[in-house]
């Protein structure tokens, strides 16, 4: 607890010079003859922010308190219920590509955008019905504790270990970048690189010092926020519109460039009409999300298998209530924030581009709703949202670090719950101090592709082998291990070469891989290559595998055998 007060005291004080210097460069005069003053600085949104973040380190410091075992650390003592956890997903869920980016999809397109949205939702009912129960059953910290259950542990933990590390990594520089953007955009005065360390220190400070309990509270506070906040900027909308959503839709159309074009459900995914798009990023979107490390975590923090099913439907309600939200919201910012100068680039030349990027339309609409306080709001709830999901993300980085690959692989299952912890803190501390270094790397890179890569790796490693580990008899370690790589590296292959890297990224000319997203063709290909690895598996191991998938089968149905709630010792 002495580390935690001097690394706060640290923070405090590095805070306090930081603000007073904006300040003082807000209030110095300008000099006849020099540049330009900066622009006004947002003080609504610093305030905002402050508050948020003394009210986290203010969790943090109450959850370092009761975090004294390795169930504490990782899945908060299984004491959060389910009402709790779904907040808590839903929280881990809804980042700031989806609050920014799904409204900026519609503002740009119209009905279109709203197909990201639907699939994203789609695979919560998936989760609900095929692992989370088990999932919680069969389970200890990681979903590799169940893929892993029946078959030999060093490879199977460190294939999943290595999945989960990709989605990971690749996840938290889309969040960082996203951070620095906005806090860069809203607060000029803040570096694009001030604004990645900001979020880097406190993900560090959360996640070290207050485990999984810190994390799920960051979350719960954030989904609160952000549903509260999306819920205003929504009634504004329709406050300007009589309630109304003919005159909503009729003066977006009225305003848009595309005009009608925008209510049209179908429209070829980019530029390409191709159904075989449609169905793989359909894959992605709903696979993808039953197979994030992160969000599959959460489900090892509550109490039983029926808060485990609890969870997933008020995640689902919650997450659900959201993305109808955003839809409102993208079509509000077409007719309050396009066309207007405020906020637009150039008028003259396009009416949609946005200063500060394509991610700002919610920003600016929270703007023109109700001024610059409401704006802090809502800037301190993006930024809020991505603190949230980077501590989520941290968490599951760590988990698989410490808990797969040190105690199970490395171990063999003898380290201590002191040794495990201490090496979580570190992974943690390595984790952040990365997600610094490349979120500034990646700049002014296109993190399009980013996404695309996590969801892919979810959707063909992740979750086909933790289904088939779950349901089917006839997985064995090799078919396990051999699928499940397959998963990883043909994904990464293919994205690689697909129009996305190959062409917009690495300018080779026409992409090898004509599809933006591989799943069409790498879930199915996983699917076999663990079917006919498993079957002519003739070992002895196998056979005792195939053996024990009875017992597993009791536990993940019945709950006989799980891990228990911490206040039930």
């Amino acid at each position: 607890m002495r580390l935690f007060h001097s690394t706060l005291r640290t923070l405090a004080a590095l805070c306090t010079g930081f603000i007073c210097n904006l300040a003082w460069s807000a209030d110095a005069p300008t000099a006849p003859g020099a540049p330009p003053a900066s622009p006004p600085i947002n003080w609504e949104a610093i305030i905002m922010f402050v508050i948020f973040v003394a009210i986290t380190l203010g969790i943090t410091y109450w959850a370092a308190k009761r975090t004294k075992s390795a169930s504490d650390f990782y899945a908060a003592g299984r004491g959060i219920t389910g009402l709790q956890n779904g907040m808590a997903i839903a929280g881990d869920y809804m980042s700031a590509a989806s609050f920014l980016g799904i409204a900026a999809l519609v503002y740009m397109n119209g009905f279109y955008g709203l197909i990201f949205s639907v699939g994203w939702l789609v695979g919560w009912p998936i989760i609900l019905f095929t692992v989370a129960e088990r999932l919680r059953n069969l389970g200890k910290y990681t979903y590799a504790d169940v893929a892993s259950f029946r078959l030999q542990q060093g490879p199977v933990r460190t294939m999943a270990a290595i999945g989960s590390l990709i989605v990971v990594l690749w996840y938290l520089i889309g969040q960082a970048v996203g951070a620095g953007q906005l806090l860069h955009t809203l607060v000029p005065q803040i570096s694009y690189t001030q604004s990645i360390i900001i979020v880097g220190t406190l993900i560090i400070i959360y996640v070290t010092f207050g485990g999984m309990k810190a994390t799920t509270w960051v979350q719960i506070i954030k989904a609160a926020l952000l549903l509260g906040g999306a819920t205003l900027i929504a009634f504004g909308v329709m406050a300007h519109e009589g309630f109304s959503f003919e005159k909503l839709f009729a003066d977006a159309v009225a305003i848009h460039p595309k005009h009608l074009d925008i209510m049209k459900s179908v429209v070829p995914i980019g530029a390409k009409a191709n159904p075989v798009e449609s169905i793989s990023l359909g894959l992605t979107l709903m696979f993808g999300t039953a197979g994030l490390p992160h969000i599959l975590m959460r489900f090892f923090t509550v109490t039983n298998a029926k808060a485990a099913r609890k969870s997933v439907l008020y995640g689902t309600c919650f997450i659900g209530y959201f993305y109808i939200l955003t839809f409102i919201i993208g079509f509000g910012a077409i007719v309050m924030v396009a066309n207007h100068p405020e906020y637009v680039v150039d008028v003259s030349k396009n009416i949609l581009a946005l200063k500060g990027g394509g991610s700002m339309p919610a920003v600016y609409l929270s703007h023109a709703v109700g001024g610059d306080l409401f704006l802090g709001f809502i800037a301190a709830v993006a930024f809020a949202t991505i603190l949230a999901v980077v501590s989520g993300l941290t968490m599951a980085g760590a988990s698989a670090l410490s808990h797969d690959i040190y105690a199970n692989v490395i171990k063999k299952g003898t380290a201590t719950e002191a040794e495990e912890i201490w090496v979580s803190k570190v992974c943690v501390i390595g984790l952040g101090i990365l997600a610094i270094l490349l979120g500034i790397a990646f700049e002014k890179q296109n993190v399009a592709y980013i996404v695309a890569l996590t969801f892919s790796i979810a959707a063909c490693s992740n979750f086909p082998i933790l289904v088939l580990s779950i349901f089917w008899r006839g997985l064995t370690t090799r078919g396990a291990v051999l699928g499940g790589y397959t998963g990883i590296f043909g994904s990464i292959g293919l994205l690689i070469i697909g129009p996305t890297v190959w062409t917009k990224v690495l300018g080779n000319g026409p992409a090898i891989f004509p599809y933006d997203f591989p799943t069409f063709v790498v879930l199915p290909l996983v699917l076999i290559v663990a079917y006919v690895f498993s079957v002519t598996d003739n070992s002895e191991s196998a056979a005792k595998e195939r053996a024990a998938f009875d017992r597993q089968k009791i536990r993940s149905e019945t709950g006989l055998g799980a891990e228990v709630s911490a206040a039930v010792h």
